[in-house]
């Protein structure tokens, strides 16, 4: 696909986006409910902190919002394949130059498993930048009698269960911002400055994953793409010759839930009209949560008027006539690559609502991709009290999402998983057999249960094998 000038992608989502949002402006979300959002002590803080956000330079470009739309709109046509992973919440305490590292090569990994073996072009976007804000269920946790604010992610308040750092902080938008442009950065480097070279693909292997039967198949796999890659540099084809041997794109993605924060990241650009194309400059790619998702709230008034790719994470409480009414406040236009389905149904809830939810987007015509969350309808508590998620649960339900998708002409399109590049037991199952009793060895996570690098790499083979095997694309 050939690269699109910025004033060509502007111009194009003038012409699609900015109509239809007449009425829309940066703020209009306040005159709306807004659900999951602290309660602030001091609002003059708070608008101080608004302001400060205001002044400091974009996380993200145009440019690079703009060319992820138009890569998830081969996805919505069946000619890619979207990868979208990582922590299920940022932490303050454990940002490091390593984890980033980390997470950066098990992407990496699992793009070349689905790319090579599944033969379809993926476009990587990570759960990383910016994803500090958690929903909670309740308001407040209780321990031993003693109530407090639940614990809303760091962008917000502090884990650990004290009155003070259970306070929300405005601040705390500040150091997530930093933090966040720190990590963008870094992934920058990587994307470009040999990490991300082909050639680079057996020193993707993490030392705990060498024992996993998945990693000498993919050992096996990396052996071929080597012996590929070195007939084409026979060839004349190399890295030096070749930039998209040793670089790739990299795209960053949280849940829009902290709505000041938002907006206050939110960038106007001229598009050669009266209007103005805003977008939240906060991540190329936003999504919005099941508990956020209300028509009439303020998480859906605020993202519709953004020109970002967006998410909706879709669960089997939603109905057909909601989920299309849906799509049509956030993608009027039907540009294909605007709208992302995440279904997160639940291995035993999958085949049996997904399908009226594909007819009736089917019926409709609607252009979107389609995700499978196969981590959030899959968590479980043991016996102690701790939450995880079987491996097993998260294939059958992935399993269903390809088996169900095909019928009703839609293609399944994505995958989007909490996952981490360090080594930790926190979801049981995949090729080391995790039991339940092997989860406090390294239970690591704040908020819910991730898969490590040894479950990852092994569940990609079997996505691929799932994607080579699908008829639907087109």
């Amino acid at each position: 696909m050939a690269k699109l000038t910025k004033t060509q992608m502007l111009n194009d989502s003038a012409l699609n986006d900015s109509a239809p949002n007449q009425g829309w402006t940066p703020d209009s979300w306040r005159a709306h409910t807004a659900l999951q959002q602290p309660e602030y002590n001091d609002k003059d803080e708070v608008r101080s902190v608004e302001s400060q956000l205001q002044a400091l330079p974009p996380l993200v470009s145009v440019a690079e919002i703009e060319q992820l739309k138009h890569k998830l709109a081969a996805a919505a046509n069946g000619e890619a394949f979207l990868l979208q992973g990582g922590d299920c919440a940022e932490t303050f305490a454990d940002f490091s130059t390593s984890g980033i590292e980390n997470l950066f090569k098990v992407l990496m990994q699992m793009s070349v498993v689905l790319t090579y073996a599944g033969r379809v072009p993926v476009i990587k976007v990570g759960r990383i930048a910016g994803q500090f804000a958690k929903p909670r269920s309740t308001n407040a946790e209780v321990r031993d009698g003693v109530s407090l604010p639940s614990f809303r992610g760091d962008i917000i308040n502090g884990i650990e269960f004290s009155a003070a750092a259970r306070q929300a902080k405005p601040q705390r938008m500040l150091q997530a911002y930093e933090q966040s442009m720190a990590t963008l950065n870094l992934l920058r480097s990587f994307t470009r400055n040999g990490l991300a070279d082909l050639h680079q693909v057996n020193a993707w292997n993490l030392d705990f994953v060498r024992a996993n039967p998945a990693c000498e198949r993919y050992k096996q796999l990396a052996d071929q793409l080597c012996d590929a890659l070195a007939f084409m540099e026979v060839c004349g084809v190399s890295s030096k010759t070749t930039p998209a041997l040793r670089q790739t794109d990299v795209f960053t993605s949280h849940e829009a839930l902290l709505l000041n924060y938002e907006q206050s990241l939110i960038q106007a650009e001229s598009n050669g009209t009266a209007t103005n194309a805003y977008y939240a400059m906060s991540a190329h790619m936003l999504w919005v949560g099941e508990r956020t998702r209300q028509l009439d709230g303020a998480h859906i008034e605020f993202l519709r008027g953004v020109q970002n790719p967006l998410g909706i994470k879709i669960s089997s409480a939603i109905k057909p006539a909601e989920l299309s009414a849906l799509i049509h406040r956030l993608n009027p236009s039907n540009i294909a690559g605007r709208v992302t389905l995440i279904s997160r149904m639940g291995a035993d809830n999958t085949a049996l609502y997904l399908p009226a939810l594909a007819q009736r987007v089917a019926d409709e015509g609607h252009k979107v991709v389609w995700s499978c969350d196969p981590m959030h309808g899959n968590t479980i508590k043991t016996a102690n009290g701790m939450k995880t998620r079987s491996f097993d649960s998260i294939m059958r339900e992935i399993e269903q999402f390809f088996a169900v998708l095909p019928v009703y002409g839609q293609y399944p399109g994505g995958l989007h998983l909490e996952m981490t590049g360090a080594h930790v037991t926190e979801c049981v199952g995949g090729a080391y057999h995790i039991s339940e009793t092997d989860l406090a060895s390294c239970y690591k996570t704040q908020c819910d249960p991730r898969l490590n690098a040894q479950q990852v790499l092994e569940l990609s083979f079997r996505v691929a094998e799932l994607i080579r095997g699908d008829t639907a694309r087109t």
